[in-house]
């Protein structure tokens, strides 16, 4: 007998109207992609709409936003075609406002700062690696960070990105000697209770239909260190 398959989480939903959904993603759920029927963020979301709302057939929902599975925090979706195409505009023209916590190892200094890198893919170790700007597919990474809290040898820091990179964060902050909690992909050795120490606390877009801005937040997980200290909004 094949095992009886588990019914989809219940999201946890930061904003909803009739053009766009965002969830708060949990550490380990993939958000789109996942080989062989496994359950994903998009999975989840597209039955939570099909039962609240009863709809028949498919759901659609276009993921405007994405983060990598240990990842956690603000994800959008659009629930119409149109709102994906004006939303994933916002996207690459980089007018969405994106903000992230991350846990790292050691007092990070200075407190503030901007850092600004080239990455490219490392094929054979499938993570992003420093390079050469000159180097055939480099792209430039950028990003603001300062420094909120220190916390028993690590700090926590809040991230706005400049640039949009694959694994940017975690690589741009391993490269300094500060790599995320929990992130082995990256040199950190430190354990964290699910995932790694990376939050995607707050993402502002321009409603697709009114133009006014959204802002949403995500609460970290309740396992955080300092979590209590930083509530949501």
């Amino acid at each position: 007998m094949s095992p009886t398959p588990r019914p989809p989480r219940r999201p946890e939903v930061l904003y909803e109207d009739n053009h766009l959904l965002a969830l708060n993603k949990p550490a380990m759920l993939p958000t789109m992609g996942a080989p062989g029927g496994t359950e994903t963020l998009l999975t989840t979301a597209k039955a939570y709409i099909k039962e609240k709302y009863q709809k028949p057939g498919n759901v659609y929902l276009g993921v405007v936003s994405r983060l990598d599975a240990p990842v956690t925090g603000v994800v959008l979706f659009a629930r119409t075609s149109k709102a994906a195409r004006r939303l994933t505009e916002q996207f690459r023209a980089a007018t969405v406002e994106k903000t992230y916590w991350a846990l790292v190892e050691g007092r990070m200094e200075p407190a503030d700062g901007e850092l600004a890198n080239w990455l490219a893919p490392h094929k054979r170790h499938r993570r992003m690696q420093i390079v050469g700007p000159g180097l055939p597919g480099a792209k430039e990474a950028r990003l603001r960070y300062r420094r909120l809290a220190p916390c028993r040898g690590l700090s926590l820091l809040e991230i706005g990105l400049i640039t949009g990179r694959k694994h940017q964060i975690r690589v741009q902050l391993a490269h300094r000697g500060f790599p995320i909690v929990g992130d082995r992909k990256y040199g950190s050795p430190v354990p964290f209770p699910s995932g790694i120490a990376l939050h995607a606390r707050r993402l502002v877009v321009a409603h697709p239909a009114g133009g006014q801005a959204v802002e949403l937040f995500a609460p970290p997980p309740r396992y955080w260190p300092l979590a209590e200290n930083h509530p949501a909004g």
